[in-house]
């Protein structure tokens, strides 16, 4: 098990087009809709009066503008991207099967792009890090299939059992420990 931090703090961003359409979105940095300005900007309440050790947010504008509107100035840090989609960027699930039929992001990765134990190897290193700094509540800002694979790492699962997470836009989630075992506290609040 991780010697983990006592709460880790996620919050997804707030929707953008792509997510409304279901486009995979990685590198392209697209802003929020109105409704998903107005999902973060409701964050700020979810979040008032906790008391943060660190703040941090993926580097792409739709997950810094959820972090901002909710009221935080993060540390920005590259390895909170989301999964590097490659070849399938802007693309929907159903239209990369109707190519390569049974194909699974989770199993198969992205050509050009990541695999699943590749996001995991970027979450491990960050838990690394987290634990090396010692704060006891961290909150982070990022991406739906990245955030997945980081609570996976956290509890001690492969990266593929991401899968089993699923994480709404501008949804908070807080994972944490008990007795000494990673476990999540909160999940979609």
């Amino acid at each position: 098990m991780h010697d983990a931090p006592p709460e880790l703090w996620l919050a997804r961003h707030g929707d953008t087009a792509w997510t409304v359409s279901r486009q995979h979105t990685s590198r392209t940095d697209l802003d929020l809709t109105d409704a998903g300005v107005a999902a973060a900007r409701a964050l700020a309440p979810k979040l008032a009066g906790e008391a943060f050790d660190a703040v941090l947010s993926s580097p792409l504008r739709r997950a810094r503008r959820t972090a901002e509107l909710a009221g935080f100035a993060p540390e920005i840090d590259e390895r909170l991207r989301e999964f590097d989609y490659g070849d399938y960027e802007g693309r929907t699930t159903a239209e990369i099967q109707a190519e390569r039929p049974g194909w699974d992001l989770w199993a198969d990765g992205c050509p050009g792009g990541e695999t699943a134990a590749d996001v995991g190897a970027r979450m491990d290193a960050l838990i690394a890090d987290l634990r090396a700094r010692g704060p006891r509540r961290i909150l982070v800002f990022g991406h739906g299939h990245a955030l997945r694979v980081l609570t996976a790492r956290w509890l001690g699962l492969d990266p593929v059992e991401g899968r089993r997470f699923l994480l709404a836009p501008a949804a908070v989630a807080v994972l944490g420990s008990e007795h000494g075992h990673a476990a999540v506290a909160r999940w979609n609040a």
